[in-house]
């Protein structure tokens, strides 16, 4: 191999993160896109139920971010990764199985396929009983999925950090972290047809199964670079960049306690980690309202099936390929405007969160064509995931690496809380506007609904951004 010129095997990485992300959002997208056609007459949900479980869903992510983040510090990123997507990858096909358990518990009949589990539950009479039956496993395997999913991004962040130089980071980033689009517009186009085609519980093994498919890769692929026999003396000395000329940093840098790893709760001394974790919380929320409730939306508002919704799900979520330029933009700051990679950073992330405001035209818009708010809830979803790919590089710009997993995990806690209350809240409010007709500027029923909510999502990234430009206003580097 030629050791002059740098060989670009850390893309080799970047792609591999970035397939992981993508059937990460896949196995979270199967239960939105078949539950209004598959669940609703055989379990009998409501928009409640279903908020119940994806808020729930929301928070068990919390938890295990918290976790995972640790765990992958402690496991390192190779092993720490096959965990993570191991556990989720059986947490997906665990909700195949939900309808035979179901039946089995209430008729004591467990052997009888997919099929007989439906024609059982036709002659139970107490729809309640199967309504709570239902929803309560269904949560066990969202907490499996959550468990593993949770340790996707601090396992990614902490690949992305070992494999590429600050400056190239949210670019690789905005990479990997677009397979959360990729996943979402995916999923539209193939997940109901194979419900449709082989049974709502053949669409979760089947796309559960491709867990598995990557793991064989990740073990085959991925080592350290300084151990990776693909990468080359000219790209290693190029990821090292940072630690070899020790980038020239004016402003004021933080001293932490020279301990190997931080804890818990040295990571919440830090304004920083305050910072990421109010960014977090504050825009998470917004992107899993969009992820889980879109279809929902589409077929409440304008009475589409989830074939018939596929289509604009599938343009809606193409728009948001338009994140990419959330790892242009910051680098063209640092590299072109001589910006320190935060502020870089910050005056993107600011810029992206102007976009979302256009979220309050979607409903008032929607009275003219269903493609207007498929159009902006678009733009605002690339608009987040611009703003996701920073916020997560502003942990790796000035936490250690040893740190860095369990920053992301706290940030991403934090999150997940936020998903929390927005998923819940809306599953009620849904369900609260349609049953009595609420009247909200102008708007009735679930319109009225779905426009509040659209009205959050709109201003919750300016909110975000000026609190974290409060709490730390300068680039300030922690070193142990």
């Amino acid at each position: 191999m030629n050791q002059t010129k740098p060989s670009n095997y850390r893309w080799t990485i970047c792609g591999l993160l970035f397939v992981a992300t993508t059937i990460n959002y896949l196995d979270r997208q199967v239960l939105s896109l078949t539950w209004k056609d598959y669940f609703v007459p055989e379990f009998h949900w409501t928009d409640s139920d279903y908020g119940t479980i994806t808020a729930l869903f929301s928070l068990f992510y919390a938890g295990s971010m918290l976790i995972a983040g640790r765990f992958v510090d402690w496991m390192d990123t190779k092993k720490g990764f096959l965990w993570a997507i191991g556990i989720w990858s059986v947490g997906a096909c665990l909700h195949a199985f939900c309808g035979i358990a179901t039946a089995g518990l209430i008729t004591n009949e467990w052997f009888t396929g997919f099929a007989g589990a439906k024609a059982s539950l036709e002659t139970v009479g107490n729809t309640a009983l199967v309504l709570s039956t239902s929803v309560s496993l269904f949560i066990f395997a969202r907490f499996v999925l959550a468990l593993g999913e949770a340790g996707n991004f601090p396992a990614a962040i902490k690949a992305t950090a070992e494999y590429f130089p600050k400056k190239d980071r949210a670019l690789a980033t905005s990479i990997f972290n677009a397979g959360a689009t990729v996943g979402a517009l995916l999923a539209p186009v193939s997940i109901p047809y194979i419900a449709k085609a082989y049974g709502w519980e053949m669409s979760f093994v089947i796309i559960g199964a491709l867990g598995f498919v990557w793991m064989f890769f990740w073990i085959l692929i991925y080592k350290k670079p300084e151990a990776h026999p693909r990468v080359n003396a000219a790209e290693l000395a190029y990821i090292q960049q940072d630690i070899v000329a020790h980038e020239q940093i004016t402003e004021t840098v933080v001293s932490a306690s020279p301990v190997k790893k931080l804890s818990f709760k040295d990571c919440l001394k830090f304004k920083q980690t305050w910072a990421f974790t109010f960014g977090k919380f504050m825009t998470d929320g917004v992107w899993w309202f969009y992820l889980f409730w879109s279809p929902a939306y589409l077929a409440d508002i304008y009475k589409m099936s989830s074939t018939e919704s596929a289509f604009p799900l599938f343009v809606l979520y193409v728009i948001t390929l338009l994140s990419i330029i959330g790892g242009w933009l910051p680098s063209y700051f640092v590299t072109k405007k001589q910006m320190n990679p935060y502020n870089g950073r910050m005056k993107a992330m600011l810029i992206f969160a102007f976009f979302p405001l256009l979220a309050l035209l979607a409903q008032p818009l929607g009275q003219y064509s269903y493609w207007l708010p498929v159009i902006i809830i678009g733009i605002a979803g690339a608009a987040h995931q611009a703003w996701s790919a920073n916020i997560f590089s502003t942990v790796s710009d000035m936490f250690p690496k040893q740190a860095i997993a369990t920053v992301t995990g706290i940030g991403g806690m934090a999150g997940g809380l936020g998903s929390f209350f927005i998923n819940k809240g809306s599953g009620v409010l849904f369900t609260y506007a349609g049953e009595t007709q609420m009247k909200f500027m102008g708007f009735v029923g679930k319109e009225a609904g779905y426009f509040i909510v659209f009205s959050f999502c709109a201003v919750a990234y300016l909110i975000g951004w000026v609190v974290m430009k409060s709490l730390v206003p300068k680039m300030k580097i922690i070193q142990l």
